[in-house]
């Protein structure tokens, strides 16, 4: 029996000898993983960066058809609200809907159909411009409606359309900017951003 025990190793060398193997498998295993893991996410980073590219390249692409086809329709709104503004201001206004045989009140009648009529023509447009020129717009219309309301005011029933229009003229003359040349003024300056 005392050979059996000299021919069997000792528990403590054979733990040694087990950790040792574990340990380099351990190594091997680390030499074959930690260049593996360099190579993938080199091919992380080139995939990526090519991804990268090839998106933005598309963006790119998206962007200037966008331009091709949505500048043209800007442009468009913004020379239709510049007519719409020359179409409403009151020198303007008052030639184009003027009728001697108009009353005061017809005359009057007259021109605020006629600002709404081109400003429902022109409705469509504010979705082409900035919010501040769609407002400055609306807000011209406004003021024009208001001047040849207060003009209006205090005329007699039975005057004659040109006693409006001298009226409308001289709030004109009392006010100290044009509300039409306002708009128009943001809208050109939108204008030259564009280019």
């Amino acid at each position: 029996m005392q050979n059996y025990y000299k021919l069997t190793p000792k528990p403590k060398l054979t733990l040694t000898l087990t950790l040792k193997l574990n340990m380099d498998i351990v190594l091997e295993f680390a030499k074959l993983l930690i260049p593996a893991a360099a190579v993938l996410y080199g091919m992380y980073l080139v995939v990526k960066s090519f991804v990268q590219k090839e998106l933005d390249k598309a963006r790119i692409e998206i962007k200037s058809k966008n331009t091709e086809v949505i500048l043209p329709l800007r442009l468009k709104a913004y020379e239709r609200l510049s007519l719409f503004l020359e179409r409403i201001a009151p020198n303007n206004l008052i030639i184009r809907v003027r009728d001697n045989s108009f009353t005061a009140v017809q005359f009057q009648q007259a021109l605020l159909n006629d600002i709404r009529e081109e400003f429902n023509h022109n409705l469509s447009q504010q979705i082409y411009v900035s919010d501040n020129a769609w407002n400055l717009v609306k807000g011209a219309k406004e003021e024009i409606i208001s001047i040849v309301n207060k003009s209006a005011e205090g005329i007699a029933s039975d005057a004659n359309s040109l006693e409006l229009a001298k009226r409308i003229f001289e709030k004109m003359l009392e006010r100290k900017s044009d509300p039409t040349v306002v708009a128009l003024s943001q809208i050109k300056d939108e204008v030259r951003t564009l280019f």
